[in-house]
């Protein structure tokens, strides 16, 4: 297996990315390509760790050399048709001619759905694709669908979405039967806007036959419940939602640690309960769960977020080898194939 991974892409490049697949490296049995500028990686090798070849540190690395950068900035569809040998392009090229099985990138979100679509290539039968964020839930995971690459959505895509979620649990997770809720104001059927009303009718008449377990409309705030699998939503929606879990997360982590540190008394006072803190703060750490996988192309794609450390990218690039071995694309492609 060879996992592409986008050297230039994200706030923290190249060092952050470079970082997290040296601490990967033997975690997995992948080889890694490292796609960028080939002399400035070279050069951040040797600053971080002193050897002349990334090969030192593992024969399983290499370099693809790109010499253009897909900036946050770039409008999406002339980034992907002018910069050619961006880092970007480059991948999606090279996983779209089988020289790698999965393309990892925090850059640019519109210019990753852009180039996964034109480059890569839907799945026959799906409308859009769209990013599946995995987020922490009570002593489980939650798989927020859509989490920012589709703005604006017709009824027929979150359907979808629903449908696709539940293959991706059914065969990477081994869920038999995932809950999939939609995302709403109220849990009541006649709840909602436009979208989300002519969505549920939907989920509603087809759920049995397209295997999906749709337990209904789902509040925010029961979303981590534990008893919710799924939750579908469109971009906009899923994004402001998943952005303001991140958020709420920091604040606690952040108020609880001024809580216990603020006087001698409050931190011997914590000694104690070290270990349960512990445990709960990598509970909570969104860090703990990788990127959000691009469901619906013809091959694997992960977006990572923009702001990727070293540990996020360490564990986008142990779930994408995950995503490759379970066969996720395929088994879609074949879930579709089978209901078109």
């Amino acid at each position: 297996m060879i996992i592409l991974l986008d050297a230039m892409g994200g706030d923290n490049a190249p060092d952050a990315n470079i970082k997290g697949a040296v601490t990967a490296i033997n975690q997995i049995k992948a080889d890694v390509v490292l796609i960028g500028k080939e002399e400035v990686i070279n050069n951040r090798i040797k600053e971080l760790y002193g050897k002349n070849d990334i090969k030192e540190i593992s024969p399983r690395f290499s370099i693809k050399n790109a010499t253009e950068t897909i900036e946050m900035e770039d409008i999406p569809t002339q980034a992907i048709k002018h910069k050619k040998d961006s880092s970007m392009v480059v991948g999606f090229n090279m996983l779209k001619s089988g020289e790698g099985d999965v393309f990892i990138s925090a850059g640019n979100s519109g210019a990753l759905l852009t180039g996964a679509t034109l480059l890569v290539g839907r799945i026959k039968g799906i409308d859009r694709p769209a990013l599946a964020g995995i987020l922490p839930a009570y002593k489980s995971r939650l798989l927020l669908m859509d989490c920012g690459s589709n703005t604006n959505c017709k009824p027929i895509n979150l359907l979808q979405f629903a449908q696709m979620s539940s293959i991706y649990l059914k065969n990477t997770f081994g869920m038999e039967s995932p809950a999939v809720g939609l995302l709403n104001i109220g849990t009541e059927e006649t709840k909602g806007n436009e979208l989300t009303k002519e969505a549920y009718q939907l989920l509603k008449e087809n759920a049995e036959k397209l295997d999906i377990n749709f337990v209904g409309n789902v509040e925010g705030r029961d979303a981590f419940s534990g008893k919710i699998d799924v939750i579908v939503t469109d971009g906009f929606t899923g994004n402001v939602f998943l952005k303001s879990v991140e958020g709420l997360g920091k604040f606690v982590k952040r108020s609880l640690t001024e809580s216990l540190t603020h006087s001698i008394l409050s931190k011997i006072a914590a000694i104690p309960s070290l270990p349960a803190i512990k445990k709960f703060s990598k509970t909570v750490d969104y860090k703990e769960y990788g990127g959000a996988l691009f469901l619906g192309v013809k091959k694997p794609v992960v977006k990572a977020h923009g702001s990727s450390d070293e540990k996020l990218f360490e564990f986008t690039i142990k779930q994408a080898e995950k995503f490759v071995e379970n066969k996720a694309v395929d088994k879609m492609i074949e879930a579709f194939e089978k209901n078109s």
